[in-house]
């Protein structure tokens, strides 16, 4: 139900953009978010964002850098990661809430055991 695409290599100071597709459930009513893994680490929380989109969240390893959006018409939720750098290297994954009406906290918003829904992830590479 959440299919990420859009990742691939980058150099350093470069950007890339993800997507996420979703289907099957309430997405204007769902927190989303976007969370990387690197080889050896935990899986962290980088940005998410409100059910409205008005809300947005983000890890201070990726403010003023990533940018996180959604378009409910088109059930997307996007990435844009700009001035990449090489510890950004991760499997980006994409998730989503069911109906959640409350508003969270940033550290809610980024903990990975907020979200129920999940894809299968899209490798990001900067070199």
């Amino acid at each position: 139900q959440l299919v990420e695409s859009g990742g691939g290599s980058a150099q350093a100071g470069g950007s890339l953009r993800l997507s996420c597709a979703r289907s099957g459930f309430k997405y204007s009513k769902s927190y989303m978010a976007w969370f990387r893994q690197a080889p050896g680490k935990e899986r962290e929380g980088v940005a998410a964002i409100n059910g409205a989109g008005t809300t947005t969240y983000y890890s201070e390893s990726v403010k003023e850098r990533f940018t996180i959006s959604k378009d409910n018409a088109k059930r997307a939720l996007y990435l844009q990661m700009d001035n990449l750098k090489p510890e950004d290297t991760a499997m980006y994954y994409c998730a989503a809430t069911g109906m959640q009406w409350d508003t969270w906290t940033t550290i809610q918003a980024l903990d990975k055991e907020s979200y129920i829904y999940w894809g299968e992830g899209t490798q990001g590479t900067v070199s």
